[in-house]
Formats: C-alpha cells, sequence, structure tokens
C-alpha cells in the first residue's frame, strides 16, 4: 500500500481547508457586526435618558454635526436595524458553510476509506 495521497483526496482536502477559511472569516465578521450593534444599541438607551431639546452631536466621518435627539435616534434605530440584517445573512452563511465541511469530511473519509481497501 502506497502512502501517496491521491489528486482527488488531495484536492478535497483542499477544499476542505478553504471552507474551514471562510468559515472562520464569516465568524469574525459576525463577531465584528454584532459588536457594532450593542454599541449602537447602547447609545440609543444613553439617548432615551436625555430630554428631548438636548443638542448632540453625530460623528460622520471626520466632521462632528449637530443633530436633534430625534433624528439621532432614527439613525442609530436604522443602523440596528441594518446590522440585524446582515448578521442574520452572516448566519445563513456560516449553516451553508457548516454543511458544506461536514459533507467535504465525509467525502474525504469515504475517499480514505476506499483508498484503504
Amino acid at each position: 500500500m502506497s502512502t501517496q495521497i491521491p489528486p482527488q483526496i488531495q484536492n478535497q482536502i483542499t477544499q476542505l481547508q478553504q471552507v474551514q477559511q471562510q468559515a472562520q472569516s464569516l465568524a469574525m465578521q459576525k463577531s465584528q457586526i454584532e459588536t457594532m450593534k450593542k454599541e449602537s444599541e447602547m447609545a440609543l438607551e444613553e439617548l432615551d435618558k436625555l430630554p428631548d431639546d438636548v443638542v448632540i452631536y453625530r460623528s460622520i466621518g471626520e466632521l462632528q454635526i449637530k443633530s436633534s435627539k430625534e433624528e439621532s435616534v432614527s439613525k442609530l434605530n436604522e443602523k440596528v436595524e441594518t446590522l440585524s440584517l446582515r448578521i442574520q445573512s452572516i448566519s445563513r452563511q456560516e449553516e451553508r458553510v457548516s454543511k458544506r465541511f461536514t459533507q467535504l469530511q465525509e467525502q474525504i473519509e469515504q475517499s480514505m476509506e476506499n483508498q484503504a481497501q
């Protein structure tokens, strides 16, 4: 029996590694977006404690722009909603990548068993 791994199995292993990297990348993205969402929610909580006529400054790029409480709350709510949708999208991608990873693992195991026979 040779110790050489057939090209088909090598290809499957390479695909498995790529899928694993995708999963790691998605997990990092999801973590970053969840952090941004929590920060926005915390800002909304703080805004809720302020009187309605308070002067607020929002960061837009490198600028600080004067804004009303109502406008700031609206913008933050939009941001939270957008981030929530992005998290859902990434979760669906993670599910697909996880299924693909499991499928590739099973294919590799089956190929290795067939090779051993």
